[in-house]
């Protein structure tokens, strides 16, 4: 793709918003990740050349170790997704006082890039009430990144400033407008029902202002589908007698009608995983990591993703594999473990995209990750305000 623009990707993990934001038109020139499997994950696809991968420079170790001074004045977007577990609800809850907690190091980043974007993500649990300040001082950070913390200023000290300097209306130097949205993957044609959040801001110079792009995909619309044409069973020659539609009772108002027709049904787990074959513990020939896992089971709160919904959101568990959240469930109640090669078809990922390490590992690369295509979609809406302004030379 000719007239890329140049970005740089913090807490890179296995990819996924990687790579949605290199489909949206840019070009990574750094590439950051720790976790030794998940860079061997990046590695090894980008080794066998895969296509999205094509032209990044992948950098081993701690986001704090890398020196970004070569980078000032040179980057269209900084992007990443710190570490969630300080804010995820699977997690200890601890927010800032979680050494996890990666927020301050990526205003740091934006502060000595300044790039003319930035775009940030993490779990819901980050807009909890209990987070409330903590949120407004990760957006207030980077929305003016040179209002630096004391060193011995602690966040709330720090947060009050922040919003005194808001609230006076000042605007010199490096500032950006940030605004945050909270966004079902599902919507944008993931057959997920995952949620992030989205931190997202323009350069103040720039004048511009960035607000979610508009949903295509919808509930109703997969229930219009379902429940009245027929069109989604006849489309799967699904038998009527295996067909569980819920809320089949309800009768469609006119208005859920008009609303269903302006938007494309939700992709079920069905959508997702039609062409694959039935998995065996000996693997498949034909696609990558679709080996059968044994083992699972159904249990109060865990009883699996239905095949003809969204799949509920994959998680990476603290310990093992959280089986509830990482099942389907059969019309006739029957379960098993998503493969991988399922579970990455939910999160959008290319089937000729290779996972690095045993089972339990690549579900927690899977569980972290951004589903692709939502990564896409909304990195595709800062490129073109971005292409407004940008001229970057052909590769």
């Amino acid at each position: 793709m000719k007239n890329r623009l140049p970005s740089i990707e913090l807490f890179a993990g296995a990819g996924g918003l990687a790579l949605g934001v290199s489909r949206a038109g840019f070009l990574h020139h750094a590439v950051v990740e720790w976790d030794s499997y998940a860079f061997e994950t990046l590695l090894e696809n980008k080794v066998n050349g895969l296509e999205d991968m094509a032209g990044w420079n992948l950098i081993p170790g701690d986001v704090r170790s890398v020196d970004y001074a070569y980078f000032a004045d040179k980057i269209d977007l900084v992007c990443g997704g710190p570490p969630c577990q300080p804010f995820s609800l699977g997690g200890r809850h601890r927010g800032h006082l979680d050494k996890r907690d990666m927020f301050p190091t990526s205003a740091e980043v934006v502060r000595e890039v300044r790039p003319k974007a930035l775009l940030f993500e993490n779990v819901p649990g980050l807009l909890r009430k209990s987070f409330k300040d903590y949120i407004d001082y990760v957006c207030l950070r980077f929305g003016f990144p040179e209002v630096q913390g004391n060193a011995d200023e602690e966040w709330p000290d720090h947060l009050k400033r922040l919003r005194d300097y808001e609230k006076s209306g000042k605007r010199d130097g490096l500032w950006y407008d940030v605004r945050r949205y909270r966004l079902n993957a599902a919507n944008y044609g993931v057959p997920q029902k995952r949620e992030r959040v989205f931190i997202v801001g323009f350069r103040g110079d720039l004048g511009m202002q960035w607000s979610p792009p508009t949903e295509t995909h919808s509930k109703l619309a997969l229930a219009w589908s379902q429940r009245e044409d027929g069109e989604y069973w006849g489309r799967h020659r699904v038998r009527r007698k295996e067909r569980i539609i819920p809320g089949k009772s309800a009768k469609m108002t006119d208005r859920e009608i008009a609303s269903a027709k302006e938007t494309v049904p939700w992709q079920t787990v069905r959508d997702a995983i039609c062409d694959l074959p039935q998995p065996t513990e000996a693997g498949s020939r034909e696609f990558l990591n679709h080996v059968l896992i044994p083992g699972a089971r159904s249990y109060a709160g865990h009883t699996g993703s239905p095949i003809d919904e969204p799949a509920k959101t994959l998680k990476a568990g603290v310990h093992g594999v959280p089986g509830g959240e990482n099942m389907v469930r059969f019309a006739d109640e029957s379960i098993r473990y998503f493969t991988v090669r399922e579970s990455a078809r939910l999160q959008c990922f290319p089937d000729e995209f290779r996972f690095h390490g045993c089972w339990g590992e690549v579900m927690r690369q899977l569980g972290n990750a951004v589903p692709v295509q939502l990564a896409e979609v909304v990195a595709r809406s800062v490129a073109e305000r971005l292409r407004h302004v940008s001229t970057p030379s052909n590769e």
